[in-house]
């Protein structure tokens, strides 16, 4: 049945939205899966760049349907702002377009502020998060101590799991981190007026899903951040709060394993990352500023979310090949392949050396990486610009062995590679 997830492989910020964008054009049903606003996709249309971090980005795409699953923390005001920029640009946002899922999980004010008390409580040892409050959000869930988005259907019960929600984390900020208590009342006459705009597009996602693939419809589900930031698998503790990885698409919208197509795993031609955590690859230097520009263009390496720079280092094909592991992926799309275009030289990570010894695969997973030092191969760069090839001829050969040992690495082929931020800026491989 023809469920498509589409999942970052590498520390997130890896293009997939762009990539999103291009495979809805043949999806009629787009569903995000995991994470909150701490995500954010950038997709370059014409002269028009959308910036988004709730919504699919599928959304654009005038004949596709978005979706929000029940795996998500939503900030209402988030949502709602979206929705209004999406219609400011032209983009037709109803119930019929826009679905949320009920048992997705509400982020608050009494979140935000936790998140932000618990980040300066832990000094030199903070993980990096956005402040956003997705892990504290997440931490109520788990604790079933949480607000779902059904609670925005019924105005009466609203106000009291709210009074209750907040009046909890508020003894939380004031006894164990001396921060200002949250508002209470202000609170809920906020959300009551977000429940009065929200409440049409609360459904049953994964009834809808369902349903949908069992009719032939074809869905894509879009995840946020990248397997290497996965609460399990990934680079713990410096990790999101969730699972970007491929089989978290499947909870994180309802839907059984048996639906799934493609798994195509979105990597970025070279590495990052935003926030703190382990970077074995990372760079300095003359070469760190060509991979992550100067901030100018939409595309250069600053967060979406945060607009903080992101720290940029060599492909750790080490990594990739975990993912594809993790994610059981069919396909990798590789992107941003032109930003490559004018180094003498790229290196590419195979191995790791701890010691005397070589490792292919780390014995432990991501536990910790500090105490391996990347093994590189060089291949040889190109000076041709890129940004116009349309094909696999078009591509330098240069580009086209980079491309190939990728592939080799990973044992998993590309087949699609972004040459530039457009839509049409795309070659596919077959």
């Amino acid at each position: 049945m023809p469920l498509d997830i589409i999942v970052g492989s590498q520390w997130g910020d890896e293009g997939k939205g762009r990539i999103v964008d291009l495979l809805s054009a043949h999806a009629d049903y787009v569903a995000r899966y995991n994470g909150g606003d701490n995500a954010g996709h950038t997709v370059s249309v014409g002269d028009r760049i959308f910036r988004l971090h709730l919504i699919p980005s599928g959304i654009i795409h005038p004949h596709s349907v978005g979706v929000i699953g029940n795996g998500v923390v939503i900030n209402p005001i988030t949502l709602i702002n979206e929705i209004r920029e999406l219609r400011d640009a032209g983009v037709t946002i109803n119930p019929e377009r826009l679905q949320l899922s009920y048992a997705a999980h509400l982020i608050t004010p009494a979140h935000l502020a936790l998140d932000k008390a618990q980040e300066l409580s832990r000094g030199e040892r903070k993980i990096g998060t956005t402040l956003r409050g997705i892990g504290p959000a997440y931490t109520s869930k788990v604790s079933r101590q949480g607000l779902r988005l059904s609670s925005l259907i019924n105005p009466e019960s609203l106000s009291e799991s709210l009074s209750t929600h907040i009046r909890e984390i508020n003894k939380v900020l004031v006894s164990q981190y001396d921060a200002e208590p949250v508002d209470v009342a202000r609170t809920i006459e906020e959300f009551r007026g977000y429940a009065s705009i929200l409440s049409p597009y609360i459904g049953d996602v994964s009834a809808t899903l369902g349903a949908a693939l069992n009719r032939g419809r074809r869905v894509l589900a879009e995840g946020a951040q990248g397997t290497l930031l996965d609460l399990d698998h990934g680079t713990y503790p410096f990790v999101t709060s969730s699972n970007p990885s491929a089989a978290g698409a499947l909870v994180g919208l309802g839907l059984g394993v048996g639906y799934t197509e493609r798994v195509i795993g979105v990597t970025k031609s070279f590495q990052s990352r935003v926030g703190d955590g382990p970077f074995p690859t990372e760079l300095g230097g003359d070469i760190a500023e060509h991979l992550r520009g100067t901030g100018e263009k939409p595309w250069d390496e600053f967060g979406t979310t945060t607009g903080r720079p992101r720290r940029v280092g060599w492909l750790d094909g080490v990594l990739l090949r975990y993912a594809a592991r993790i994610n059981g992926l069919t396909e990798l799309a590789l992107t941003k392949l032109d930003i490559l275009t004018g180094l003498e030289v790229i290196k590419i990570c195979t191995a790791f050396q701890k010691g005397e010894q070589i490792f292919e695969y780390l014995p432990l997973g991501l536990t910790d990486l500090s105490h391996y030092v990347p093994i590189y191969e060089e291949v040889k760069g190109w000076k041709q610009d890129i940004s116009s090839a349309r094909s696999w001829e078009d591509l330098p050969k240069e580009a086209r062995a980079y491309i190939l040992r990728i592939e080799e690495l990973c044992g998993v082929p590309i087949r699609l590679v972004s040459v530039g931020p457009e839509r049409d800026q795309v070659v596919e491989i077959n």
